[in-house]
């Protein structure tokens, strides 16, 4: 099972992020557990300073604006 959050205030484009990790995880079969981090501090210690961003498994794969398609699918092999 992949750990997988998503780093932003809430805003839209975080919504939309989160909401396409969720759909390509689905389509893939693949488990995944997905949080949102909204707490400036958390975000900040992952060195993202433009949101939305993505940590996977303790790395960070993405910050700035929504991922594309093809970007999330790649996350999953």
């Amino acid at each position: 099972m992949k750990t997988i959050h998503v780093l932003g205030s809430g805003c839209a484009n975080c919504q939309r992020t989160a909401a396409l990790i969720e759909a390509v995880a689905a389509e893939r079969g693949v488990a995944i557990q997905l949080d949102k981090v909204t707490d400036f501090a958390k975000i900040a210690a992952y060195g993202v300073m433009s949101t939305p961003g993505v940590v996977i498994d303790g790395t960070v794969v993405h910050a700035g604006g929504v991922p594309s398609r093809e970007a999330v699918q790649g996350w999953f092999g």
